[in-house]
């Protein structure tokens, strides 16, 4: 799998994703994906695919200076900053699909947005489910479907247009699990029963189209497919393009809705 199916961005590009990313899409979701989990103070929690650490950190406050909590991510762009964030969790790189805890080792275990990444999402989830203790909750998100999120469908259309299916496949990876039956279908894989699903709405806001492009672009996998010439064409034309999205001051605004799955580990 390339970098753009499996998530991999530089540590410039997590930098930007830490900046931009995390407060106009990212950040809105820790709270309810730590509430999911239901970690209570002194709990140990894992968070597997945690980027740059938006909902590690959530995780963290709510388990407060008694608990443990580690952030696991293969990316170590990502991991980078994420300690330079809160060097005080326990920040791990890893694999899902190999993770290199015991068995029942962890009170809540929770993947924001980082299952569509996986080479091989059946084995993530088993090794998830292995290391949660006897009670604990597994708390998994995904993208619903890009169709569903109209700015990141005409942002699809724009890259396409522009640049190819090849180059546009980088955006569109993130919502390949957006079809709730086929989400749910991985932990019916995974052999995780009790798998209850909810969609949750959401929003992605940018200061500007300006902003959006640079953060869509530099800030995800497309920073080293898209050179400085075609980003250059890419903000001129997203004037047009995605002036929809618009509002009278210039900000953008548009539906980003996801899918949260919890287990409870008998």
């Amino acid at each position: 799998m390339d970098d753009a199916a499996t998530g991999q961005v530089s540590t410039a590009a997590a930098e930007i994703y830490e900046d931009f990313f995390v407060p106009a899409l990212f950040g809105q979701f820790a709270a309810p994906a730590a509430e999911a989990a239901r970690v209570a103070p002194a709990a140990s929690v894992l968070d597997v695919a945690c980027g740059t650490g938006a909902l590690t950190r959530a995780l963290a406050y709510r388990a407060g200076p008694k608990g443990g909590v580690v952030g696991l991510d293969r990316n170590p762009g990502m991991l980078a900053v994420a300690r330079r964030a809160a060097p005080g969790i326990d920040w791990c790189e890893g694999r899902a699909e190999r993770l290199p805890f015991d068995d029942a080792a962890f009170d809540a275990v929770t993947c924001q947005f980082g299952l569509m990444f996986f080479e091989d999402r059946t084995a993530a989830l088993r090794q998830m489910w292995r290391v949660l203790r006897p009670g604990g909750r597994l708390v998994v998100t995904v993208w619903d479907d890009v169709a569903h999120s109209p700015g990141y469908a005409a942002m699809l259309a724009l890259l396409e247009r522009l640049f190819g299916a090849e180059t546009a496949a980088g955006l569109r990876a993130p919502f390949v699990l957006g079809d709730p039956v086929g989400f749910a279908a991985e932990f019916a894989a995974a052999e995780i029963p009790g798998a209850a699903l909810v969609t949750l709405s959401g929003t992605a806001r940018f200061p500007s189209i300006a902003d959006w492009v640079h953060t869509d672009i530099r800030g995800w996998t497309l920073a080293d497919a898209i050179d400085e010439a075609q980003y250059a064409r890419l903000q001129e034309a997203a004037r047009d393009a995605l002036a929809g999205f618009e509002a009278a001051d210039g900000s953008v605004a548009f539906a980003a809705p996801i899918h949260l799955v919890v287990a409870r580990k008998a």
